[in-house]
C-alpha cells in the first residue's frame, strides 16, 4: 500500500508542486483548497499520470471541515503518513489601520489551521504505529519584515514556534515536526491553468539572490519530499531557510 501525503491548500502554488512531486515519488495524496476548481485540476492531472489521489473543498480557518477532510482521507486512502501544512492567507494593511477581524482571519487560517490539522493527522498517525511526519509551511517574513504584515508575519512566526512544540509532544509517538520557510518563491506559474502567467524577474530580481535566481515551488516540494522520507530521520523540530540566500545578504543603498 502507498504511502499517504495530505497537503492544505493543495490547489496552487507550493501546494499544488508538492502534491504533484509527492505523486510522481509514489504517494497517495490528498488535498484540500478552498478553491474547488484548482484542486480538481491538480487531482485529475495526478490520476492522468496513473497516481492516486483525492481532494475536498476545505477551509483550513474552520477545524470541523479539516476533521471531515482528514477523516475521509483515513478511510478512502488507508493512512495518513505525512502532513504538509502549506494554506495561507495574508492580509497587509498600515499597522494603524489592521482591522482586528482580519487579523483573526489570518491566524485562524494559518496558525490554528496548521494546529488543528497537525492534532487530527497526529492522532491518526499515533493510532496506526507507524509514526510520521509533519512540515509547516512558515516563511522568511517569520524572520524578517516589510511594514504592513504584521497578521502574516505572526503567523509564521507562530508556525515555527508549533513546530519545535510539537516535535518535543510528537516525538514518543514517533512523529517528526518540521518547518519550511520559503523566501521569494515565483507560483505565477502554479495556479489554475485558466489564472496561470509566466513570470518575468528583472536582473534586479535575480541579483537579490546569491543563487542568481528566485524560488519555484520545486525547491519547497523536494525539500518536503527529503524531510518526509528516511534519509531526514535524524532531523525534528528544525527550521530549513529556503530563500536563495536573500536573508543572509546585506544590501547598502
Amino acid at each position: 500500500m502507498s504511502k499517504v501525503a495530505v497537503i492544505t491548500g493543495g490547489g496552487q502554488g507550493i501546494g499544488r508542486a508538492a502534491a504533484i512531486r509527492y505523486a510522481e515519488a509514489g504517494y497517495a495524496v490528498s488535498i484540500c483548497d478552498i478553491d474547488k476548481e484548482a484542486g480538481q485540476e491538480v487531482i485529475r492531472e495526478i490520476r492522468n499520470k496513473g497516481g492516486q489521489a483525492l481532494f475536498l473543498r476545505a477551509d483550513t480557518g474552520v477545524p470541523a471541515e479539516l476533521e471531515h477532510w482528514l477523516r475521509l482521507t483515513r478511510s478512502d486512502l488507508g493512512s495518513i503518513d505525512v502532513l504538509i501544512n502549506n494554506a495561507g492567507i495574508g492580509r497587509s494593511a498600515p499597522f494603524l489601520e489592521l482591522k482586528l477581524e482580519d487579523w483573526d482571519r489570518v491566524l485562524a487560517v494559518n496558525l490554528r489551521g496548521a494546529f488543528a490539522a497537525s492534532q487530527y493527522a497526529a492522532r491518526i498517525m499515533r493510532d496506526q504505529g507507524t509514526g510520521g511526519a509533519i512540515i509547516n509551511i512558515a516563511s522568511t517574513r517569520a524572520l524578517m519584515s516589510e511594514a504592513g504584515t504584521e497578521a502574516y508575519s505572526a503567523s509564521k512566526g507562530g508556525i515555527l514556534a508549533l513546530t519545535h512544540a510539537m516535535a518535543i509532544s510528537l516525538g514518543p509517538f514517533g512523529i517528526r515536526v518540521n518547518a519550511v520557510s520559503p523566501g521569494w518563491i515565483e507560483t505565477g506559474d502554479w495556479q489554475l491553468s485558466s489564472r496561470s502567467v509566466t513570470p518575468y524577474h528583472s536582473e534586479q530580481d535575480r541579483l537579490q539572490h546569491p543563487v542568481g535566481r528566485v524560488g519555484v515551488p520545486d525547491d519547497i516540494a523536494k525539500a518536503c519530499l527529503y524531510l518526509s522520507g528516511p534519509d531526514a530521520g535524524f532531523i525534528t523540530g528544525q527550521n530549513l531557510v529556503i530563500d536563495g540566500g536573500m536573508t543572509v545578504k546585506m544590501i547598502y543603498e
